[in-house]
């Protein structure tokens, strides 16, 4: 891993042809911070072991591919936490990493937490970051080679709610003083929720909304609910959705690193084959006729 500080998107292309992996820089939502909390951006995040707290100076870090190897596909990722912290290592980095070895520019998101203990911050607010971050890498798209129109978004748990009020939802008006980003789409098009919270927002699906990838566990007494849920909603418009709901497994299974469960440990294909379905990959989607 090469973490490149203060550097344009050109020297982290350059690291990854010289160490073939993947390249990490990380950009602030907004440049002067979070509109109307500029004074708290320069505040220290808190990080240990697998989470991140006290998220100020709203993020996302990328993770590009080799471009010898890179499919012009691009995924933000929304990390779960409750909206108390951010599991920023196996729902953010290690994703993140797997997807830009399979040639997947990946961003991972540090949004604000409304459910910390002493936040100023509102649901509105996690919701204004998830919006902004899928702005500007449509608005960065060049910068960073990827298919301005191949851009989605891959959220677990509390991310994973945030991934569906992105995907679902009309957006939360824009703060401060809108710029060129914030007139850019924040609708990803497409999206995967893993084992999505209960949150969600006023929401209209119809046959037109973003193909959505689907995975719980049933046995997820918080998540595999909203995540029938959002499945029963694509069935009724008749709008693309796969889900694949695990006997068990209980909750954060991620990407089946930690769990004796074969079929979870077999989770990354099933994305892989999903993602390589809608044309995402190396080669045009292939053309299925019902019969």
């Amino acid at each position: 891993m090469i973490r490149v500080v203060g550097a344009g998107v050109a020297a982290v292309v350059m690291a990854m042809l010289a160490g073939g992996a993947a390249a990490q820089q990380r950009y602030p939502l907004w440049a002067h911070g979070a509109p109307g909390f500029e004074n708290r951006a320069d505040i220290p995040e808190v990080s240990q072991d697998y989470w991140t707290r006290n998220v100020n100076n709203p993020s996302i870090t990328a993770w590009l591919p080799d471009p010898r190897n890179a499919t012009g596909t691009a995924i933000v990722i929304l990390p779960g936490g409750g909206h108390e912290l951010l599991v920023t290592t196996t729902e953010g980095r290690d994703v993140a990493h797997w997807l830009a070895d399979r040639g997947v520019a990946a961003f991972v998101v540090r949004y604000r937490l409304f459910r910390e203990k002493g936040t100023p911050y509102t649901e509105e607010d996690a919701r204004a970051d998830a919006e902004r971050a899928m702005r500007t890498v449509r608005a960065r798209a060049a910068e960073f080679h990827v298919d301005p129109h191949r851009i989605g978004v891959w959220g677990f748990s509390a991310g994973g709610e945030l991934a569906r009020m992105v995907t679902l939802s009309p957006p939360v008006p824009p703060r401060g003083h809108p710029d060129a980003i914030d007139r850019v789409s924040e609708k990803p098009d497409f999206a995967i929720l893993e084992f999505p919270g209960p949150l969600h927002a006023a929401e209209h699906v119809t046959a037109d909304s973003p193909p959505v990838l689907i995975a719980a566990a049933n046995d997820d007494r918080c998540c595999s609910g909203p995540a029938v849920d959002v499945l029963n909603e694509y069935r009724a418009a008749h709008a693309s959705v796969e889900m694949h709901l695990y006997a068990a497994g209980g909750h954060a299974f991620n990407l089946g690193e930690d769990t004796p469960l074969a079929s979870l440990q077999h989770w990354p294909e099933r994305v892989i084959d999903w993602l390589s379905d809608q044309g995402l990959l190396y080669h045009p989607k292939p053309v299925f006729v019902p019969k």
